[in-house]
């Protein structure tokens, strides 16, 4: 997902994409616990979408980052 289209999102949209991409990043997770990830570098970016994704809801809620 890129940037522009996170902007774009509302803040229950975001609540409801960084759910979405917690449930991943753990199934991403188990499956490489059994071996059967044959991508690791998923986790990666999952989680640097989901930090984006989290930036921004902060940032629309009119909280600081830190």
């Amino acid at each position: 997902m890129r940037k522009r289209e996170i902007q774009d999102l509302a803040v229950e949209e975001l609540r409801n994409k960084e759910a979405e991409m917690r449930e991943e990043i753990f199934r991403l997770r188990m499956k490489r616990t059994t071996s059967s990830l044959d991508n690791t570098m998923l986790i990666r970016n999952r989680r640097k979408e989901l930090a984006r994704i989290v930036t921004f809801l902060h940032q629309k809620q009119g909280g600081e980052t830190k």
